[in-house]
């Protein structure tokens, strides 16, 4: 028994259709989706920058948990790391010592992660006077009864 051409134009139509819709499925189902909490820790993002800026740094170091690591990777990729007192005493110092005032804005976020812990790739600008150095800031967040906290952070500037 031979096919008639009007099954075959069904057939070839039919698997083009789910095709498509499998496409559909799999570029919705892939494409990344925002953190259930996006607007709270950008939010919290940007006060962790805003203090910094106002030199503020008893908001500023509220930002951190207790047990938070800071790590700074320099261009040969050497790393240094430091708790939270000795980086808060440092960033006080940094400020104190700068003869033109230093500000920090975030220029992009990209947000990750779920209700307990979110990860975050936060590009800035840094202005001191005429001088604008640029980088990234890569955070790991925790979600405490005070609100989400820094667990770590690892930057570098361009």
């Amino acid at each position: 028994m031979t096919k008639q051409p009007s099954e075959s134009k069904f057939h070839g139509w039919w698997h083009f259709v789910c095709l498509i819709l499998i496409a559909i499925f799999c570029l919705s189902s892939c494409s990344e989706a925002a953190h259930p909490d996006q607007s709270e820790i950008e939010a919290f993002l940007n006060r962790y920058f805003s203090t910094w800026s106002a030199k503020d740094m008893d908001g500023y170091g509220a930002c951190f948990h207790p047990t938070a690591r800071i790590s700074f990777v320099e261009k040969g990729g050497q790393c240094s790391g430091q708790g939270v007192t000795d980086f808060l005493h440092g960033q006080k110092i940094g400020h104190e010592r700068s003869p033109e005032p230093m500000t920090e804005v975030p220029t992009s976020m990209k947000i990750s992660g779920d209700a307990r812990v979110a990860q975050a790739e936060v590009r800035w600008k840094l202005t001191k006077g005429h001088e604008n150095v640029t980088g990234t800031d890569y955070f790991t967040l925790l979600k405490t009864t005070d609100g989400w906290r820094i667990a770590s952070l690892v930057f570098y500037n361009d």
